[in-house]
């Protein structure tokens, strides 16, 4: 199981450019808003996605939903990690939190799967 990551935690990787955020919500959330530099992946096709997507597997990477309720990121950053990515962290609170503390989104088309 991949660890947590706070929001406080998150905010100063992303500050700090040191963090792959990946949203695994359908493409009309991610489109509407992500986190900052987001990517979007199908955590359901993850397997076929993951390499070409994520590459390197040492970097740091976070996954992210929709909020706590949501399943998506716990089934796409164990999926990850069984695919041998090496520093997964889960943002369980997920994007509401995120923007519920007034931190920054984007919207629009960027990388998606």
């Amino acid at each position: 199981m991949a660890e947590k990551i706070t929001r406080t935690e998150l905010a100063a990787l992303v500050d700090q450019g040191e963090v792959t955020l990946v949203e695994a919500l359908g493409e009309r959330y991610f489109d509407k808003e992500h986190l900052p530099g987001a990517i979007r992946v199908d955590y359901d096709r993850l397997d076929h996605q993951a390499s070409e997507r994520l590459p390197d597997k040492e970097a740091a990477i976070v996954v992210y939903c929709s909020n706590i309720q949501c399943q998506n990121s716990e089934i796409a950053a164990n999926k990850l990690a069984a695919l041998g990515y090496e520093n997964v962290r889960r943002y369980v609170e997920g994007k509401a939190d995120w923007i519920q503390a007034g931190l920054p989104v984007e919207s629009g088309v960027r990388a998606q799967a």
